[in-house]
Parts: C-alpha cells; sequence; structure tokens
C-alpha cells in the first residue's frame, strides 16, 4: 500500500512540474505580445498572430544583403518570401517586380496584417516590399538598417508607397 501511495505522489509530481513547464513556454509569448503591442501602439489583444510577430522577432536587426535569403543577409523581397514561406506557408515570386504581378490590390485604409507593401524607391516603380502589420505599420529589409518596423506615415514612405494588397 505504501509502495502504490508512493507511485502516485511521484505521478502527482511529475504531472505538477509538467503543467509548470507549460506555463513557462507560455511566457515568451507574452513578452512577444507586450512587445510588439508596443511598437505598433495595438492593445495587446491585437496581437494574435504570435507565430508572425515571433518571425518578426527573430529576424529583427538582421542586415540588408542583395540577393540574400537568410539571417546572414536578406534583401526585401528575400525577407518577404522566407516570412510568407515560414509563418503563411505559401511560396511568392523571388523578385519585387515578379510579387507585385501577383496581389489583389487593395486601398491603403483596407490593408491587413500579411498584405503586401509596395514601394517606388529612387524613382524605379515597385522596387521595395513589405509586410503590412497593423496600425499603418509594415516590417521589411532597408537598405541601410536591415530587417526593421516602419511606420507608412513616416513621410519618405508616404511619398514612395505605390501600392499594397493580398496574394
Amino acid at each position: 500500500m505504501k509502495k502504490l501511495l508512493y507511485i502516485c505522489v511521484v505521478v502527482v509530481l511529475i504531472t505538477a512540474c509538467g503543467k509548470k513547464k507549460a506555463v513557462v513556454s507560455v511566457k515568451p509569448n507574452n513578452q512577444i505580445v507586450t512587445k510588439y503591442a508596443e511598437i505598433l501602439k495595438v492593445p495587446k489583444s491585437e496581437i494574435t498572430n504570435i507565430k508572425l510577430y515571433q518571425f518578426i522577432n527573430d529576424w529583427h536587426g538582421t542586415k540588408y544583403k542583395y540577393g540574400g535569403l537568410t539571417k546572414s543577409g536578406v534583401d526585401c523581397s528575400g525577407f518577404c518570401n522566407v516570412l510568407y514561406s515560414e509563418v503563411y506557408k505559401k511560396t511568392l515570386p523571388r523578385s519585387t517586380k515578379d510579387i507585385v504581378k501577383e496581389i489583389n490590390k487593395k486601398p491603403k485604409p483596407k490593408l491587413t496584417e500579411g498584405d503586401l507593401v509596395f514601394f517606388n524607391i529612387s524613382g524605379k516603380r515597385n522596387s521595395h516590399v513589405g509586410v503590412y502589420l497593423q496600425n499603418n505599420f509594415f516590417v521589411h529589409a532597408s537598405t541601410s538598417k536591415g530587417v526593421i518596423i516602419s511606420s507608412l506615415n513616416n513621410p519618405y514612405y508616404v511619398k514612395a508607397y505605390n501600392k499594397g494588397g493580398n496574394v
């Protein structure tokens, strides 16, 4: 009888430890939610695609490298390709000029999380692409700062914005 009681106590302790680990694994998600709610200036309840924001968190600061597709260096279309593949399980064309041909255009006020946004940089039509997040923010691989979140309200992007939409 004592042996059976001992086994039950061990099972309860193991189960309790297992539950404690599950609670710990949720903590990074809470940190991600808090961090990106603050950055995007939205309520925490609007940060629901944890996979997207964890991906952005992991890639943030990755340097820009023309033709790059890895965390050692990535360009804007490469970043969108990897993000779409890992987060949305969709394949995009490799170049910005080919990606833009695949979108269903939307007016800027109708953009939703995951839509693609295109810019005319240095006089080149649709030469830059990013992924719309929320509240007029988007994530992209900037030539000067690498992977960052920027605002569509920034005067530079207001002037350069061309179109947005979903695939």
